[in-house]
């Protein structure tokens, strides 16, 4: 990831003038080309972007010496691996700048060749039974015989029998394809956080050049301004070039201004669509959106997500409630068992809000303005007859790069030529408001957007899902307490500007190959330390919350007993054994009832209620009960009974093991981090190998608990303690593995005595029920799903519930419900 720099000077000579003069570069890093001190474009071989025109006819008066300078990266496109596309880097991996030339460009050769291309593509793609393939062929084939190579006076003709086919114009009714630049970045992937910033000041340099060089792409239309970019941003990137590249930033702003540059998005980041909580979502939107307002005058109507793994059923409300009425991705193309049935359609949320939904249907944000592609987006299309427009994005993405000249070329020659779809450079705006236009007879979809692919990344780095989840928990006290300390009326100044911070680094590492763990080690040790940042610091934020708001409280009166006090942040009232230090230094343990967002002082003597039980039994069983629940578990810690007490009612089958650990084969087709596929299922092996069996740690109080230890796998260890609180209506894990598995995937299993057809899970706001049958294809494909805090398998009356702290993927099949560890 250094980088080297290159002084460039050239010397043109004379007898160039009126000529094209490139500097040819060519190397297997990334390069920028710096001018007078700013950067001006990327050099990307991957990218397509291998010269940086210096003058488009020498003149005389010009200066025929410059110095340039190149910054140049030691990574590609897509990282530093080695061999195939999606590798970690390769520490032995060498870059090399092969060419660095002077020459002239012969514009002519260049769009000859471009005609050629389109011409080519049509003769080959419209098939036999259609005459505008043979107008091609033939046109081409008189294109090369008046052509003399040696005689460039003969190209103009040439090219005039190209310009008589694209100029034959459509009928009314053929379809429209809005097209719009497109350069995803990947805030981190492949590649670190500080390299992306590298990666927009090249990607965004070479688009505003590119914007320079073609104005005619920028038009006034029925109060419509047409772009030839729509800049598809997050606002964390925008930050980052501002405040590294304020230069480049200040030529962004103009380009907004022009209408060309267009920022859509919303979010702070492109996030994951399904495992940030409903306040995070919140948050990717608010810190999103007001940095548009701030920035660029204007918050976005459209919320551009095109590469996530998934969109939750509760998005719809959220985009409605921060002013975003359109959304657009692409990845259900991507699909494993189900194709999605549309492509422009209503999405609709828990709560009835919808949103217009469309996908671009040549299934793609990396289009390069190709017959082939225009043609797909068309035969591709299942809302036929329904809307006739849709979008096509067309740039180099994922590692950047965005647009070239030779994209826009294309397309121009297909503007409005017979026998293709009419393609118009367009923006979101323009594209949305036609469809909105025509959305009368549109389907909706109502529901969550399952991607039927990467279930892996509910999974993947135990580590980040947990730092997120205790992040998202810390943030959420910190305002609470900081919020009723200003409402008492003190001096206490609310941390706006540190909890903003805060909450950026935890919106940074939800971005949708870092909360799911799909990027490279370096990029989850960054992350590691953010968590940590917001840890340590959300600690003494708290700290310094509570010092204010229960100041008094916290000052120790003479004679009085041992006091502490407890803090209940959540909206409902709280009944919890809590743990705390006595003057002896020793861990005691109090019963405490805590109302609702307020706090209550443990004092001595406590009154104590009735005292859990746990019993040891002859066969090495043993028994826990609080007055609430009763518990059997035998010695490999597996829980044989689980009762209300006073119910009768069992909740584990006969014959069943609650609480078993499973380890499966994880050997996906595709993509390690991404992907578990469903054949893991047959591979599930019990895990029975006992280390240490299950031994009373806790007998009686106010809390009871047990403990044993399993050897998973090959080398891999699993200590558990089981704990029972009084007057707790749930049976708590704390689960300990040190994990040294490959191509292995552990769960837990808790088989229920319940009978339904549909279980429960927790998403951001709400719930979703999802089926526990495979009678469809698509039920079979959601296998494995994410859930947040808890999923719950009910029938009427009765129902048993699995909670977590820090996991996302689950299952319910049958009556078993399954947690991913």
């Amino acid at each position: 990831w250094q980088t080297c720099w290159f002084k460039v000077e050239l010397s043109i000579p004379p007898e160039w003038a009126g000529r094209e003069v490139h500097l040819l570069w060519e190397s297997d890093g990334e390069g920028m080309v710096w001018r007078d001190a700013q950067p001006v474009q990327g050099l990307t071989k991957e990218g397509e972007k291998t010269s940086y025109i210096l003058t488009r006819s020498l003149k005389n008066s010009e200066p025929h010496s410059l110095t340039l300078y190149v910054e140049l990266a030691c990574n590609g496109l897509f990282g530093a691996g080695k061999g195939s596309m999606i590798a970690p880097p390769d520490p032995d991996r060498r870059f090399t700048l092969s060419k660095a030339e002077l020459v002239v460009f012969n514009r002519d050769v260049y769009e000859l060749l471009v005609d050629l291309e389109i011409l080519l593509d049509m003769a080959q793609l419209l098939g036999e039974e259609n005459q505008r393939s043979f107008q091609a062929l033939y046109t081409a084939n008189q294109m090369v015989n008046m052509c003399d190579v040696a005689d460039p006076s003969t190209f103009p003709a040439a090219r005039g029998l190209a310009a008589a086919i694209f100029s034959q114009r459509n009928g009314k009714s053929q379809h429209t394809i809005h097209a719009m630049g497109h350069c995803h970045i990947d805030s981190a992937w492949l590649w670190p956080y500080e390299e992306t910033i590298r990666k927009c000041a090249r990607s965004w340099a070479t688009v505003l050049g590119l914007m320079e060089c073609n104005p005619e792409l920028t038009f006034a239309c029925s109060q419509d301004v047409v772009g030839a970019e729509a800049a598809l941003l997050q606002a964390q990137q925008l930050e980052w070039v501002r405040s590294y590249y304020p230069g480049l930033y200040t030529r962004i702003q103009d380009f907004v201004a022009k209408g060309q540059f267009v920022p859509v998005g919303g979010t702070w980041v492109e996030m994951d669509g399904n495992l940030p909580n409903g306040e995070s979502m919140v948050r990717q939107f608010l810190q999103g959106q007001r940095f548009f307002q701030q920035q660029f005058g204007r918050i976005c109507s459209e919320f551009w997500l095109p590469d996530t793994f998934g969109y939750s059923a509760q998005l719809p409300q959220l985009m409605r409630g921060c002013g975003i009425r359109r959304f657009l991705t692409q990845k259900l193309s991507w699909n494993l068992v189900n194709s999605f049935p549309h492509h422009t359609f209503f999405w609709e949320g828990i709560d009835g809000s919808r949103v217009l939904t469309h996908f671009p249907p040549g299934d793609s944000y990396g289009m390069q303005g190709r017959v082939e592609e225009v043609l797909k987006t068309v035969k591709n299309n299942k809302d036929k007859g329904q809307v006739n427009h849709s979008a096509f994005l067309f740039g180099f993405g994922d590692g950047g790069g965005g647009p070239t000249q030779k994209m826009l070329d294309r397309m121009k020659r297909m503007s409005d030529t017979d026998g293709l779809p009419r393609v118009q450079i367009s923006t979101p705006d323009h594209l949305f408001s036609v469809l909105e236009q025509d959305s009368s007879q549109l389907c909706t979809w109502v529901g969550e957007l399952f991607l039927e692919l990467h279930n892996g990344t509910y999974t993947t780095q135990a580590q980040i899902k947990k730092g997120n989840r205790e992040c998202e928990r810390i943030l959420h006290d910190v305002e609470v307490l900081s919020s009723l300390a200003v409402a008492q009326g003190s001096a206490f100044q609310y941390p706006a500007s540190q909890l903003q911070h805060l909450w950026r680094l935890l919106l940074l590492n939800q971005f949708h190959d870092v909360l799911p763990g799909s990027c490279v080690q370096l990029v989850v040790e960054d992350a590691l330390q953010y968590y940590t940042e917001i840890r340590r610091a959300g600690a003494r934020l708290h700290e310094e919350a509570v010092q204010s708001l229960c100041r008094e409280l916290l000052q120790p009166e003479a004679g009085s007993a041992q006091s502490s006090l407890v803090l209940n942040t959540l909206p409902w009232e709280r009944t919890e054994v809590i743990s705390r230090t006595g003057p002896d230094g020793r861990d005691t343990l109090a019963l405490v009832t805590v109302p609702s967002m307020g706090y209550a002082l443990v004092r001595e003597p406590l009154l104590r209620p009735q005292p859990v039980m746990v019993r040891k039994q002859e066969d090495g069983s043993i028994t826990m009960e609080n007055g609430v629940i009763a518990v059997c578990l035998d010695m490999m810690g597996h829980l044989t009974s689980l009762q209300l007490v006073g119910s009768q009612r069992e909740s584990v089958p006969d014959g069943c093991y609650a609480n078993q650990f499973a380890l499966f084969d994880d050997v996906p087709l595709y993509w390690d981090a991404w992907d578990v596929m469903d054949y893991h299922l047959e591979t599930r092996k019990p895990v029975r190998r006992l280390l240490k069996p299950l031994e009373v740690s806790q007998a009686e109080g106010l809390r009871g608990s047990a403990i044993f230890s399993l050897q998973v796998g090959e080398g891999s260890t699993l200590t558990q303690e089981i704990i029972l609180d009084a007057l707790c209506p749930y049976l708590r894990f704390l689960t300990q593995i040190e994990w040294k598995e490959a191509h292995k995937f552990l769960k837990v299993e808790f088989p229920v005595r319940v009978r339904s057809t549909n279980a429960t899970y927790e998403i951001q706001f709400g719930h979703l029920q999802r089926p526990t049958h495979w009678n469809t294809s698509w039920d079979w494909a959601r296998f494995e799903v994410w859930a947040h805090k808890w999923l719950d398998l009910s029938e009427h009356g009765f129902g048993v519930a699995l909670l977590n702290d820090c996991k996302y993927g689950a299952s319910a099949h049958g009556n078993v419900l399954s947690l991913s560890l």
